[in-house]
């Protein structure tokens, strides 16, 4: 029955933030009363929900006032600087979850049952993504600056692959004013990630390159290609031909920089990571989440001379480096 009724779980948390309930909570909007005043909702309707968010660990309850969490008050209160509510979004967007209301046929079909799914040409959930998944992606975007050297300040030219928002490229140039970025996306993506660029100050040092990347020549040659939350959408062969135009357009001693879910080879553990393979299946035609013997595999017949796998702390992805001899 618990698992039955997750979809509850899952709509609570999602209006709470639209309501922006856990902000008012914070700005010490704390009894029924109030909230359902300020949230102009109804006083049942507002009791139900924070007596379920108590339930399910997000809110606490005492003498009939709310308060946040440490978690809730850290990544849902809108005045939190790791406010974390965007994503929400994304992750339970209508064309996210249509593609797992048939997950039968899903099954029987061993890919999603839409026409291309999520990869399909210039699909707009990306534009979505890009500007509801940055807060999420912060945490590795630093591990990958700091595993490449990114402070050292060294001269770098970046292609940021599937950039999305972009804040893995402008993580770099941040932290290098010797970086350049190129962010390859598609146009109406790039848009976003411009924007988070001039947000930060680094626009003038990154360079859009719209279109499809497997048809858009990369240019270069570059000292790092990032390819994040990219690979798990192809199959294997598809990945492999990639890797090699990865491969080619690096600099020799370049590295390619691949971030994702990496299940161990028992494919359960760690559930994070392991659990990936199912938003694939049924939101993709041919994705999976590899095993690291996979992604070598994919690596050395790309040519890479040596690969590495490092954890993201407090996260279920891996950052692999791929070095170029």
């Amino acid at each position: 029955m618990d698992t039955l009724l997750n979809f509850q779980r899952t709509n609570a948390l999602k209006a709470a933030i639209d309501l922006d309930l856990f902000t008012s909570i914070a700005e010490g909007a704390t009894t029924v009363d109030v909230l359902s005043t300020r949230l102009a909702a109804s006083p049942k309707g507002v009791r139900v929900l924070c007596d379920y968010l108590v339930i399910n660990g997000f809110l606490l309850k005492s003498n009939f006032q709310y308060a946040l969490t440490q978690d809730s008050a850290v990544f849902l209160n809108r005045h939190s600087p790791a406010y974390m509510g965007s994503i929400a979004n994304f992750l339970a967007s209508p064309d996210l979850v249509r593609n797992f209301e048939n997950l039968a046929d899903v099954v029987r079909k061993g890919g999603t049952l839409s026409d291309g799914g999520t990869v399909s040409y210039d699909n707009p959930i990306w534009v979505l993504f890009a500007r509801s998944m940055a807060p999420l992606m912060m945490p590795p975007a630093q591990r990958i600056a700091e595993l490449i050297g990114a402070a050292e300040g060294k001269t770098m030219r970046v292609l940021d692959i599937a950039a999305g928002h972009g804040m893995f490229g402008i993580t770099i140039a941040t932290q290098n004013p010797n970086a350049n970025i190129t962010a390859l996306d598609w146009p109406h993506v790039l848009e976003v990630a411009e924007e988070n660029a001039e947000r930060a100050g680094v626009a003038n040092r990154l360079t859009k390159l719209p279109g499809d990347a497997f048809q858009v020549p990369f240019g270069g040659p570059y000292d790092v290609v990032l390819i994040t939350n990219f690979l798990h959408h192809f199959d294997i062969p598809t990945n492999d031909a990639f890797m090699k135009k990865v491969h080619n357009c690096l600099m020799p001693g370049g590295v390619a920089v691949t971030l994702d879910m990496v299940p161990n080879d028992d494919r359960v553990t760690p559930p994070g990571a392991a659990g990936f393979a199912m938003v694939m299946l049924g939101s993709t035609p041919h994705g999976d989440a590899y095993t690291w013997a996979e992604y070598q595999g994919m690596f050395e017949r790309a040519g890479f001379a040596r690969s590495e796998k490092y954890d993201v702390p407090g996260m279920p992805a891996s950052v692999l480096l791929s070095h170029k001899s």
